[in-house]
């Protein structure tokens, strides 16, 4: 029996990821930039045993159905491959975020999974071969084994697409994001059926790939440079444009609700009183707004009279991956 347990954290992409080359493999149309946060994130335990006939995923204390533990089995498969391991596993994962709604818990669940896998393993992997690892489970995950700031290369194979840290002297510590929970159920259309249909049918995706170096560019200058509303500003244009592609697939469709189109609005008067304040959105309705530190209660007290206390949830930059220690008993 081999056992391990990991922590990963939610990352929010400012430079976004939209659309995958290689399907097979997860390696992404274009490179991206986002900011680990310390409000969400989820941990992952995972059990290999011989006693065990079928892979089986519990999340949330929930037994999940075949098609939900399909998609861990097929990481476990690929992490069993690797190993010349032929034990079945039982994944245990608990989520501090809503799932499927909009708020990277893929990211988070499938960079825990990764870290829980080569610490049960012992595989002591480097951060760029988790990086790798998490990749494969889901693409933004593998932005989630580091805190702060940090780009996923795009790369042209499994070897050269893989996350690394953007050097900032600490900045994001002076940085926050609010989020505006305007609906935390599941989701009509995942973001990996919304990639697909957008690269395959959307006319405005062309558009898409012809921006996003030069947003990324724009993006590592205002980090290197501390120049919070340059990066607020790309942020803000770089979500729009990810988000106009969709509008433009065979057929439409769109994770916007009136509730965001409201948040928007709401930000763009925050900034004519002179609150610095930029959204981003991925794909599910709720919001998130990039601000410093110093102005989130001046957002938040000019948002309280449009949402409740409980929409409006304050994170910093939060960590890399941690391993979770467990029981001597549990690992032999």
């Amino acid at each position: 029996m081999y056992a391990g347990k990991a922590r990963a954290y939610t990352n929010i992409a400012l430079i976004k990821y939209w659309g995958k080359k290689d399907e097979q493999l997860i390696l992404p149309m274009n490179s991206s930039l986002s900011l680990t946060l310390d409000a969400f994130y989820t941990e992952t335990s995972v059990v290999f045993d011989e006693s065990l006939t079928e892979d089986s995923f519990f999340l949330d204390g929930e037994k999940q159905d075949f098609k939900q533990t399909a998609k861990i089995s097929k990481f476990l498969e690929l992490v069993r491959q690797q190993q010349n391991l032929s034990l079945f596993a039982k994944v245990d994962s608990q989520n501090f975020v809503p799932t499927a709604a909009g708020l990277a818990s893929s990211a988070s669940g499938l960079a825990a999974l990764a870290g829980a896998c080569s610490e049960a393993l012992n595989l002591q992997l480097t951060e760029t071969e988790l990086s790798r690892l998490a990749r494969r489970g889901s693409g933004s995950a593998c932005r989630s084994i580091f805190g702060g700031f940090s780009e996923w290369q795009k790369g042209d194979s499994d070897q050269t697409s893989f996350a690394k840290t953007i050097p900032s002297d600490a900045w994001e510590n002076e940085l926050a994001m609010l989020f505006v929970l305007i609906d935390d159920g599941v989701k009509d259309i995942s973001s990996r059926d919304g990639m697909k249909r957008t690269v395959k049918t959307s006319s405005f995706y062309s558009g898409w790939l012809e921006n996003v170096e030069a947003d990324l560019a724009t993006a590592k200058k205002a980090i290197k440079e501390k120049d919070f509303d340059t990066l607020g500003q790309v942020t803000e244009a770089n979500g729009l444009r990810m988000h106009g592609t969709t509008l433009a697939a065979v057929p439409p469709f769109t994770y916007w609700s009136p509730e965001s189109l409201k948040v928007m609005q709401l930000v763009r008067a925050a900034r004519q009183q002179g609150i610095s304040c930029y959204f981003t959105m991925d794909a599910g309705p709720n919001v998130k707004i990039l601000l410093e530190k110093k102005n989130v209660p001046v957002l938040k007290n000019f948002l309280a009279g449009h949402f409740s206390e409980q929409q409006l949830i304050t994170a910093y930059a939060g960590p890399g991956i941690n391993v979770i220690p467990v029981e001597r008993s549990e690992k032999i």
